[in-house]
């Protein structure tokens, strides 16, 4: 199915909506763990200027109270839904065992990386260290991809947890930050990507970081960079993804952070506001599990 985007000066979201239809119109039918099936391309990249707006995509509605909060979770080093329950997201509720746990997922692998003498490794305070002090250096990297504790395919979620693994293998795997010209640059590599569902909310999430640690380190934010790997609709997606792709978007939003704040670890969702986001409805679809 042909669909014809029309030039707008949002040049940013439609280079995301550009991805939707090459992955519409070109992607292979692949199963996947899900049983749900995908179109799929593998392989693909998207910019954006931090100073062209906040690149929350404007086709749809997304929930901007759970793409603020879960960003704060995962820094606090947190794997339980609890807190973000307390907070009225759930959107982590599906891979949780009955007392909230996930495993050891991004939260701890970000804050308290084990370490083969029993210890741990926080590496982001690691990571914020060498952007003070060696910003030139190509070593600004925090993963998430712990092979010795990655889940088992064969089983549930929460089995995984109950067997000290991750309840879900991390689709964001890596992150890495670049200095130059006083502007802090992010590029994030995610292995697997719902184009649909879980990519925009991703898009918002790092570009977020991005800001935040600019703000940290006294420097402007610069690109943010998404580069993915197999990228992916799945199959009960398409019709959605059909009319999100007869939307024309809107100019971008502007994010304010609290400027009294200098320390990444000190934001509440207080610090945090979006402005003048013009929206289309949102767009209901069912998450694989």
């Amino acid at each position: 199915m042909a669909h014809e985007l029309k030039q707008d000066t949002n040049a940013e979201m439609n280079n995301y909506l550009h991805m939707l239809r090459d992955i519409r119109e070109r992607g292979t039918c692949k199963s996947d763990r899900t049983g749900v099936g995908t179109q799929s391309l593998f392989g693909h990249q998207l910019r954006f200027p931090l100073d062209a707006g906040f690149p929350l995509v404007t086709t749809k509605r997304l929930h901007w109270k759970s793409i603020v909060m879960e960003l704060l979770w995962f820094l606090r080093g947190d794997t339980n839904v609890r807190w973000l329950n307390e907070q009225g997201v759930s959107i982590w509720d599906e891979w949780a065992d009955e007392q909230g746990d996930l495993g050891p997922m991004y939260g701890q692998q970000w804050r308290s990386w084990p370490t083969r003498d029993g210890g741990s490794l926080d590496q982001l305070q690691r990571c914020l260290q060498g952007l003070r002090e060696r910003p030139d250096s190509r070593r600004h990297i925090v993963t998430a991809w712990n092979p010795e504790l990655l889940p088992d395919e064969s089983i549930s979620p929460q089995a995984n947890v109950a067997a000290g693994r991750m309840a879900l293998a991390p689709c964001h795997a890596m992150f890495q930050f670049y200095v130059a010209d006083g502007r802090l640059s992010c590029q994030l590599y995610q292995r697997s990507a719902d184009a649909f569902l879980g990519v925009p909310f991703n898009i918002a999430s790092y570009a977020l970081l991005t800001h935040m640690v600019a703000q940290h380190l006294g420097l402007q934010p610069g690109d943010y960079i998404h580069t993915f790997g197999d990228v992916h609709i799945y199959r009960n997606h398409l019709e959605q993804v059909d009319t999100q792709l007869q939307r024309q978007p809107y100019p971008l939003p502007t994010l304010q952070l609290n400027p009294q704040v200098n320390s990444l670890f000190a934001f509440t969702a207080a610090d945090i506001g979006i402005h003048n986001y013009q929206c289309h409805p949102p767009l209901r679809g069912k998450v694989a599990v």
